[in-house]
Parts: structure tokens; C-alpha cells; sequence
């Protein structure tokens, strides 16, 4: 049976022209409303007319670049470095990218996916963790999906695999997305560890990101491995978000719980400068009471007084990559996936501990 623009604005709760007025962009409508509209056609599977059908099966000279927050050089950097890849180059069709900022909202990147879908876009960009919840995992899963229907090519950057479901009608089997570019986390948590641990350190806290993050538990885990494999208990550990103020406030009572901590490792470079804030507001010096260790090697970890040692992950290579692949000018990798591994840079704010 055919979905109508009735059944659309029953199912959202609104009238059908303010639905129109929502699928047209022609009239401003409430961002609660237009969420609610866009969640109705998504979960209805409603197209226009016939016509439109058929050029939802086309796409546009449209390609969205999703990330958590565009203010964080993590996520600008990959963002910058996809977009001078996206640009149609000598004889090339010019290609359009649209950064979406989610805010680290479920929701609004469920909403992003169903604009890019309407608008018919040739190709999505995901970047940074996901969230470790299945119902968006499957949620998301099935809006690249139709994406991928659609003829847009689908990477993600920096983000863990993800499967999509099979399409009807043999359309497109069950499998991994077109091509996922993952982040090592575990393996550079491990080492940054395994350096402290050289440097003699036994009693050492762990400021880490937000709980629901898969970057967050994949960096923890390979902190927690190395301990084991050293046969250290291990600290104690608070989590936060990925800010300096988090760092901060964590790196407080990280101390209130275990005061003669040597070693501090924070969840990113970010989490780092207000892991040593707190640490210098409470008379302790770097490295020589407490030492500090970041991730990722944002570009003012050098410039950190001592510097940052850290985990550089190549992220302006991998955004280059992830546009690369999005605008089918590279290969896709073997089994869909590659993964990209970070290096321990070794600087000032890591020493031997004296405890």
C-alpha cells in the first residue's frame, strides 16, 4: 500500500501542508516540528510522487560531512582535510560539502542522515566515535542503508565497522559499509601505558571520555590491557566529557580518591590541558611529582608547557582519505576496512616517577 502525505502528518502529529511546507524548504517551520516530520517520512519510507521516486534513486552534487562538534580540532582538522579532497578537481564535476555539527546528539544525526537522504546526496562522511547504544546503531545502519540504495557512497572516519541490513528484493546484501577508516585506540591506549609503566609508574589514574562513546571504551580497554599484562592494579578512573573543564574537574578527584598518584592519562590532548590546570592549582609539577599524557596530538600538544606526550593520530590524512573515498577517486579497502594506527610522541609532561 502506498504512503500518502496523509499518513505522513497523521504519523508526525501536524497538518499535511505544514508537511509540504517541511519537504519543499519552501516556509520556515519549528526544528521540533521539521525533526518530527523527518522522523514520520524516514519510519514511512514516503516518497513525493513518482517522479520523485525515481530521482530519490540519483544524486546530487551534495556531500555531508558529520561530526560531533566542528569547533574541536579533532573533528575540524578530518572535516578540513575532507573537504579539499571533495572539490571536482581538473575536469571534474564540482561536489558541494555541507559540515552537519550534531552536538554529540543522537537525535540530530539521525536527522542529518534523513536530510542528506531527501536531498539525494552523492556521498556521507561519518567521523569520530560512535554511540554504544544497538537501537541508534541499527537506526543509523538502516539510514545509510538507503543512502547506499541511493547510489551515495557511505565512509566512516574513525568510527568502529558497522553493518547494514539487507536491502528487499536483492537490491544490496547485508554487509559492512563501503568503506570504514578505524582509529587503532586500543592499540595506541596500550602503548602510551606501556610507557608509563616503563618509566615506573604503578599508581596511575585515568581521566577518560563519556561512558557511551566507542572511542572512549576502546581507549580504556587498551589502557586496562597493558596494566594487566604488567600485572598493575589498576587506578582510579572518572569519566567525562572530552573538554578542558572535564579534564579539570576529573583530574580533582582523581586525586581526592587516590592522592599519591605519579601519572595521569587523559581520554585526549583537550582532557590533558586541564589535567595539568588542576594538577599545577594544587602545587604539583609536571613531570616531576605527576606526570600527563594526552591523545591524538592536536596541533597545540607541542606548544603545551612541557609538551604533551601523546598518541598522533594522522587525522588530516585520514580525512583526506575518507574524501578521497567518498568521491571514488581511491579504491576501496580490502574487506571495506582499514584500519589507521596512531605513534607515540614521547615529550616533556612524562617522566620517571620519583615515588
Amino acid at each position: 500500500m502506498t504512503t500518502t502525505l496523509a499518513d505522513v502528518a497523521a504519523r508526525a502529529r501536524v497538518s499535511p501542508a505544514t508537511v509540504s511546507r517541511v519537504l519543499n524548504g519552501n516556509y520556515p517551520v519549528a526544528a521540533a516540528t521539521r525533526e518530527r516530520v523527518l522522523r514520520a517520512v524516514d519510519e514511512l519510507d514516503y516518497v513525493l510522487n513518482g517522479p520523485a521516486s525515481s530521482l530519490a534513486a540519483a544524486t546530487s552534487d551534495l556531500v555531508g560531512i558529520l561530526v560531533n562538534d566542528i569547533a574541536d580540532p579533532f573533528f575540524g582538522i578530518m572535516a578540513g582535510a575532507a573537504q579539499s579532497e571533495i572539490g571536482g578537481g581538473p575536469g571534474a564535476r564540482e561536489k558541494l560539502a555541507v559540515v552537519c555539527n550534531t552536538g554529540g546528539s543522537p537525535e540530530r544525526e539521525l536527522t542529518y542522515l534523513t536530510l542528506l537522504q531527501r536531498q539525494r546526496a552523492a556521498a556521507v562522511i561519518l567521523t569520530g566515535g560512535a554511540l554504544e547504544d544497538p537501537g541508534h546503531a541499527a537506526a543509523v545502519a538502516a539510514k545509510l542503508g538507503r543512502l547506499a540504495e541511493a547510489g551515495a557512497r557511505i565512509v566512516l572516519c574513525g568510527r568502529p565497522p558497522l553493518v547494514l541490513p539487507a536491502a528487499g528484493a536483492g537490491v544490496r546484501p547485508a554487509g559492512p559499509v563501503a568503506a570504514t577508516l578505524t582509529f587503532d585506540n586500543r592499540g595506541g591506549s596500550r602503548r602510551l601505558t606501556e610507557h608509563l609503566l616503563a618509566l615506573g609508574h604503578r599508581r596511575i589514574g585515568y581521566v577518560a571520555g563519556p561512558e557511551e562513546r566507542t572511542t572512549t571504551r576502546h581507549r580504556v580497554e587498551g589502557h586496562l590491557a597493558a596494566l594487566a599484562d604488567a600485572g598493575v592494579a589498576p587506578g582510579p578512573l572518572v569519566h567525562g566529557s572530552y573538554d578542558r573543564r572535564s579534564g579539570y574537574d576529573a583530574t580533582l578527584e582523581l586525586l581526592r580518591l587516590e592522592p599519591s598518584l605519579t601519572a595521569v592519562v587523559a581520554a585526549n590532548d583537550t582532557v590533558a590541558l586541564g589535567a595539568c590546570a588542576a594538577l599545577r592549582d594544587r602545587g604539583l609539577s609536571i613531570p616531576d611529582d605527576v606526570s600527563v599524557a594526552g591523545f591524538d596530538d592536536l596541533p597545540f600538544s607541542t606548544d603545551a608547557v612541557p609538551a604533551l606526550t601523546t598518541v598522533r593520530l594522522p587525522l588530516y590524512e585520514a580525512g583526506a582519505r575518507a574524501g578521497r573515498l567518498a568521491m571514488g577517486k581511491e579504491p576501496v579497502p580490502p574487506g571495506g576496512i582499514a584500519t589507521v594506527h596512531g605513534e607515540l610522541m614521547v615529550r616533556g609532561s612524562t617522566g620517571r616517577t620519583r615515588a
